[in-house]
């Protein structure tokens, strides 16, 4: 009786969430070791197919690195990377869209079906849902070709609200197309933070193969709040370092243009999302703009 008491404790825990949730959008990236390992995988899905069940409009971002960087090495290309990007040529720019349009988007709206969502699978290529232009990095103060690879210069909020809002589940490639009618790869992450801005999304997770945000790099507590204030001055005093900052920084631009709530978590936990979401403290980092609680008694921000 003890254990079945336990959970609906854990349910009425998760109601006033799922109340100020109804109805919104929620942005998943969904990338890292959440992708490859089949149990991670299927919760995942799980996971997503719920929130549309109890009344959220989830969209599915995915990325796809290690999948592409293993069907270039099959096709004897080498994988080359300028400033965290992919060097993409046009060789190079088929095997991405082949791997992320026609393998893993397929996968991941097969998945969702399994579980009893219905997803669509898209790319920004498709009516045109991300448009964009040719990305050039800047190396030693000089513009630099490293091929198909975009920046985003508009999302269609339009299109995108009328799938989410209906009864289904966008799975979406981060590939855009360009105004001369090619398509360029783009970062997920910043696919998902764009699509997440544009919809005014409550929510932004990126789920990641790390914890979260630590006290300590290496074996610190996780930070489960911080508002854009602390994010700013934890990268100030470096414990916020490396390959987190442009993940921080991130949800700070989401959230100061609209987006209510970002997170950073852990996809090699199952069911990873609803821990975070729906828990009072969650499993991960939230970011938000101010120390602004969704209902009276809750704790997250009092560590």
């Amino acid at each position: 009786m003890e254990k079945i008491i336990k959970k609906a404790e854990i349910l009425i825990e998760a109601l006033p969430y799922i109340q100020k949730l109804y109805g919104k959008t929620v942005v998943v990236k969904y990338g890292g070791n959440a992708m490859i390992n089949d149990a991670l995988k299927d919760s995942v899905m799980e996971d997503i197919t719920l929130l549309k069940y109890i009344g959220m409009n989830p969209i599915v971002i995915h990325g796809g690195g290690p999948a592409i960087s293993a069907a270039l090495k099959s096709s004897g290309i080498e994988t080359q990377f300028v400033n965290g990007l992919r060097k993409t040529d046009e060789k190079t720019m088929e095997i991405v869209q082949m791997v992320l349009i026609g393998k893993t988007n397929k996968d991941i709206v097969s998945r969702i079906g399994s579980k009893g969502g219905k997803a669509i699978g898209i790319s920004g290529i498709d009516a045109g849902i991300i448009k964009c232009r040719q990305h050039y990095p800047i190396i030693d103060g000089v513009k630099t070709d490293i091929g198909y690879v975009g920046e985003i210069t508009g999302i269609d909020a339009t299109s995108l609200r009328k799938l989410t809002e209906g009864e289904y589940i966008p799975v979406i490639s981060p590939i855009g197309i360009g105004e001369d009618g090619k398509s360029y790869n783009i970062n997920a992450d910043t696919v998902a933070g764009e699509v997440a801005i544009a919809l005014k999304a409550e929510k932004l997770i990126l789920l990641t193969d790390v914890e979260g945000v630590k006290t300590n790099r290496n074996d610190g507590d996780i930070l489960h709040a911080l508002s854009i204030d602390e994010v700013h001055s934890l990268i100030d005093s470096g414990v916020i370092e490396g390959g987190m900052i442009p993940k921080v920084l991130g949800c700070v631009n989401a959230i100061e243009n609209g987006v209510g709530r970002t997170h950073i978590i852990d996809g090699r936990i199952p069911h990873c999302i609803l821990l975070e979401i729906f828990t009072g403290k969650g499993i991960g980092t939230m970011i938000a703009l101010n120390k602004e609680k969704y209902y009276d008694k809750e704790t997250v921000w009092e560590d």
